[in-house]
């Protein structure tokens, strides 16, 4: 009987009700992240916006975004610049080459580990060194 009174236009609209919810947690999680990642507020301004937030949700995340939406931006940009940097230095140090000197060490810790044979070495090291 249930199944019968719960069709595709019930389904659709708690769909959309679903999808709501999701907003509203990201949007309150964005707003308690850039809350606490502020460095531009103090701990008690801070404390000021988390209990308004908590006490009145919705008005509160919305008087958040109208005062502070600027600066959730910048926040957010500064983040992602941050982070291709960050992204950017490890590139460039992952794919940095060896020196000769780190080349010759490595080489010879294979040979006495016995991957290399001693002609193998002399070979890789002729071509490091020239």
């Amino acid at each position: 009987m249930l199944a019968s009174q719960f069709g595709v236009g019930q389904f659709l609209w708690d769909l959309v009700w679903f999808f709501l919810l999701v907003m509203w947690l990201v949007l309150l999680f964005r707003v308690f992240g850039d809350i606490f990642r502020s460095h531009d507020m103090g701990g008690f301004a801070k404390a000021l916006w988390v209990i308004f937030v908590i006490l009145m949700p919705f008005l509160g995340v919305l008087v958040y975004l109208i005062a502070r939406g600027s600066k959730m931006a910048e926040h957010a940009q500064a983040a992602a610049q941050a982070q291709q940097a960050a992204a950017t230095q490890y590139i460039q140090q992952a794919a940095a080459p060896l020196s000769s000197a780190d080349e010759l060490t490595r080489l010879a810790g294979l040979r006495d580990k016995g991957v290399l044979s001693e002609d193998e070495f002399q070979t890789a090291k002729a071509k490091v060194l020239g």
